[in-house]
């Protein structure tokens, strides 16, 4: 049985996957430790998983609520501000829990996990949830202001891929995670997502090829698992009104911002409208909702001429999306790869992060269409009559979902790629690693 500590520093959509994996890890005898937010700390214990905290749960819950956080100007620094105080901490947690038998897997920010590589060879599997932070020169990430033209001359896409690097990523990261390098002994590291955090023993992307064609400058060894559809972790409470709702005329369609902080009841407006004017049923997803249990499950319903939304706070999507018509929703790739699977439409309306990059891969695959104005009523109802009256989109929503119910589960590909390497690659390092680490327990430099 090998330990495997599990990093996933994010918002569910970081966070879910992982736990989805974990959960066919442990299945094949595995020792799950799994540190992430305290907010997950329910989820983790659902799972069996032992739980080590990263932050607290003030902090966690502040940062979601800054509308920094899902400004595109604002997003990534302040994101960085975030987990920049982890690092130390969250590296000597790593180290105190790691030993002989250890394999580490991380999400994008767990830097923690590549310095435990880095200064103590410890076996570790880098993760990329999707596609955009995988910085490409041949095929350039989507993004609201520093999208690079596809159809520009190699060599000037990879001068100025570099360029952002420097100026837009290194020079906000590279402060903090070199002042804990230098601590660590350690030279300062540059090109810090281009190439740095990158597992020297194995990149594992939760995306099929088809989503994402793998290019020719993404880190190597990978393995492309596909999506790992595991994004509900909780049993819901029974909801009679919902059932009633679903059952009482046609599929509705879906509206979710995810995480991201916006104007609740401005979006609520728009939905309301855009649903009036189509002449749809909708349900809404929101925070600010009425949870199902409360008030007996009363149904929190606006009626209009020829449309109906029903609001709840939380419903499994994976149960639900089989039974609507379309999802409209942030462009977050695990709720696009539930999408997908359930056969249905996408109207995707991206606020910050890596969602214009799956928004806009999500359009390339002939599945829906993206929205940059999802607040305004009109556009969101041409949108639905757009991706609900399109032949096309159907068909091809089709196409897709057989194709990925004909392809391995993603968690089950991403836990054998994970056991894979720990056959192969462990075995040949434990020697050497465990005189590494007891030399770092003795208080000795490495």
């Amino acid at each position: 049985m090998t330990k495997v500590i599990i990093t996933a520093i994010g918002s569910a959509g970081d966070v879910h996957p992982l736990l989805g994996i974990g959960a066919a890890l442990a299945a094949r005898g595995h020792q799950i430790v799994f540190c992430t937010h305290p907010p997950f700390a329910e989820a983790v214990a659902r799972q069996g998983f032992a739980f080590v905290p990263i932050g607290t749960a003030a902090e966690y819950e502040a940062a979601m609520a800054n509308p920094a956080l899902w400004h595109p100007r604002t997003s990534f620094r302040t994101l960085w501000a975030v987990i920049a105080p982890t690092l130390r901490p969250h590296f000597d947690t790593l180290a105190a829990l790691t030993d002989s038998d250890t394999v580490l897997v991380g999400t994008l920010w767990a830097f923690s996990a590549r310095l435990m590589q880095e200064l103590y060879r410890v076996p570790f599997v880098s993760v990329q949830v999707s596609p955009s932070t995988l910085l490409s020169a041949h095929a350039p990430p989507t993004h609201p202001r520093l999208t690079i033209p596809r159809g520009l001359p190699l060599a000037v896409k990879t001068a100025l891929l570099r360029l952002i690097e420097r100026q837009a990523l290194d020079k906000v990261c590279g402060p903090t995670l070199n002042a804990v390098r230098a601590e660590l002994g350690l030279a300062p590291a540059r090109r810090i997502f281009g190439e740095w955090l990158h597992s020297t023993d194995g990149v594992l992307c939760l995306f099929p090829e088809w989503f994402a064609q793998a290019q020719p400058d993404w880190p190597a060894p990978r393995c492309l698992s596909g999506f790992p559809l595991f994004n509900d972790t909780a049993a819901p409470a029974p909801d009679p009104q919902l059932d009633a709702f679903l059952a009482a005329g046609e599929r509705p369609v879906i509206f979710t911002a995810g995480s991201t902080l916006i104007d609740q009841d401005r979006y609520a407006s728009a939905v309301s409208a855009a649903l009036m004017e189509g002449g749809l049923r909708g349900i809404l997803l929101t925070p600010d909702a009425p949870r199902a249990e409360a008030a007996a499950a009363r149904a929190d319903m606006h009626a209009a001429s020829r449309g109906v939304l029903l609001r709840r706070r939380y419903v499994p999507l994976q149960t639900l999306l089989p039974r609507c018509r379309a999802l409209v929703h942030h462009g977050g790739i695990g709720t696009a790869a539930l999408a997908y699977a359930a056969g249905i439409p996408q109207v995707l309306t991206p606020f910050a992060h890596d969602q214009f990059d799956n928004a806009q891969r999500v359009v390339a695959s002939g599945c829906g269409v993206r929205l940059d104005r999802a607040l305004q009523p009109q556009a969101l109802a041409r949108a639905l009559k757009q991706v609900l009256g399109s032949p096309a989109i159907a068909t091809q929503c089709g196409r897709v979902q057989d194709r990925l119910g004909a392809s391995p589960d993603g968690c089950e590909a991403a836990a054998r790629y994970v056991e894979d390497f720990m056959r192969t690659r462990v075995c040949a390092q434990t020697v050497g690693r465990a005189s590494l680490l007891a030399l770092a327990a003795s208080g000795h430099s490495v």
